[in-house]
Parts: structure tokens; sequence; C-alpha cells
């Protein structure tokens, strides 16, 4: 690792100005969760780090006209402690209760979670099935609103520019018919980086279902959304023959790999079973 220099600022201007002068050689930190490891493992060498947690401007949890909007450096300790997403997003307070260590979830943000565009990442799942956005910010350049579902592009990519922000991450309060649940499979215990995670959204009325939403992470190069599972559940009540033709479309709709942690025959498997799982006790009455 060869000379590094870091900053820290409250002023976005500078920070900009910073990348300018590094022709794409700078990199952001926030709780460092991610970026400390790949430095380590010199995956990455940048010439300068950015720190951004002088930018307090981002950290906040509001919800004012059924939106709920999320500062980029919130903690996913603050997360799992706030009662907005307590109350009223059950779902991704068990996906941010799930990630890693109390040690962790002090340092790790939410928008350096889905930065990282990692395939497992435990943030990203929940959030696409709410359909969430990133709303951006950049130099010189008028930042902008991207659909979380275009924003994954491949493993650890995304479609940021070197010199954007993502400064909040944005979705609909869900309505009171949706019932939703989070599922995250690891090979020991929450601390494990996911094997398999399902999000899955189901808003009903009555026996059927109007709109479902399903979200997989750690199976493909990106977090995906099932969209063929979808259609099936849409539009008619939900049985167990249903279901069980959910669990078997899931495994043609996903493309895993085999790696130290599990083989792709034994995520296809676990998809399944676990999608199965969220369904039955989504109908149950796990509500958001």
């Amino acid at each position: 690792m060869g000379e590094l220099e870091y900053l820290i600022t409250k002023d976005f201007e500078e920070i900009f100005s910073a990348i300018e002068k590094t022709k794409g050689l700078a990199k952001f930190i926030a709780g460092g969760t991610n970026i400390i490891p790949y430095m380590h493992a010199e995956a990455i060498s940048p010439e300068l780090l950015i720190d951004l947690n002088g930018l307090e401007d981002l950290k906040y949890i509001r919800e004012k006209n059924g939106t709920i909007t999320i500062g980029a450096l919130t903690t996913i300790s603050e997360i799992v402690a706030s009662e907005i997403i307590g109350n009223k997003c059950q779902i991704l307070h068990s996906a941010a209760n799930s990630l890693g260590s109390p040690l962790t979830r002090n340092r790790a943000t939410i928008g350096g979670n889905l930065a990282d565009a990692s395939p497992a990442a435990d943030m990203a799942p929940p959030l696409l099935a709410l359909e969430a956005s990133i709303h951006t910010k950049r130099g010189g350049v008028e930042g902008r609103e991207i659909p979380l579902d275009k924003f994954f592009i491949g493993p650890n990519k995304t479609v940021l520019a070197e010199d954007e922000l993502i400064t909040q991450i944005r979705f609909s309060k869900p309505k009171d018919s949706a019932r939703g649940i989070f599922i995250k499979l690891g090979l020991r215990n929450s601390l494990a980086i996911s094997v398999v995670s399902i999000a899955v959204i189901l808003d009903m009325e009555g026996q059927v279902c109007q709109k479902a939403r399903v979200a997989l992470g750690a199976v493909a190069p990106t977090i995906i959304r099932a969209f063929h599972v979808e259609s099936k559940l849409e539009g008619g009540e939900i049985n167990e023959n249903i279901i069980q033709e959910c669990a078997e479309i899931v495994k043609e709709e996903i493309s895993p790999i085999s790696d130290i942690r599990a083989s792709a025959e034994y995520r296809r498997l676990a998809s399944s079973v676990i999608l199965k799982r969220a369904i039955q006790q989504v109908l149950k009455g796990e509500v958001l």
C-alpha cells in the first residue's frame, strides 16, 4: 500500500474538488466496515480517503406524507433503534438487526451497505422489495434519483459515478394491508455473510394478493427481484399449490455460484425452501 492521504470535511464542494484532483484514485469512507478490509487485502489502493462523517445532514430517519427517507450516513444501529422503522417497516428493521455484530451495526451505514453492492448485502433485499430509490449528489452536476432495481450492475458495482455520493434512500410506507418478512440464512448465525436471503411483501385484499414483491440476495451477481414469482402470486388467492409452484419457479430465476460458503445447488434448494416458508409465514400474519 502506497502513501495515503485522508480528508475529513463538512463541505461538499471540498469533497468534490478533492475527487477531481485525484482523477479516480479517491474513495469515500463512512463506517469503514467494507473499505478497510478491502485495503488490507489490497483489493483497492486509493491515494485519498474522504471521510464523510462530517456531513451531519446525512444522518436522519424521517417520515412525511407516507414517505420514509433515510439519510445515507445513518448507521444500521440507528435503523434498528428507530421507532419509525420499527413501527412502520418491520421488514427493514429485521434486516438491519441481522447485519453483523453490534460493533459492525454501530459503524456501518445504510449508504455504505448499498454502495458496496455486495450480492449478499443484508439491507438491499427489503429495500428492493419496498421499491426504494437512491438519491445522489455530484460535483458540478445535478444529482439524480435512481430506482434501486436499476442501481446494481454487478458484484460490487453500481451505476454511481466516481464523484457521485448517495445522500438518501427513500420509499413509500407500506400499506396497512401489506405484510412482509425478511429471512436470512447464514452458515452459523447473524454474524455470518448471507448464504441466501429473501424479502417478501404481499399486499392482500382478503384472501387475494393484489401486489407481490420478492427480492433475493446472495443468489446472483446482484440483489434481484423474482419477477416471475411475483406474477404467479398476484391476482388471485395464494394456496399451497401456488406456493409450491413459486418454490420451483424461483430456482430458475436465480443464478447462484459455488463458493466457500455454499454450492450453487445448495443455494437453489435453500432459496426454494426459504421462499416457501416466507410466503407461508406472511399469510399467517407477519405484518409490516
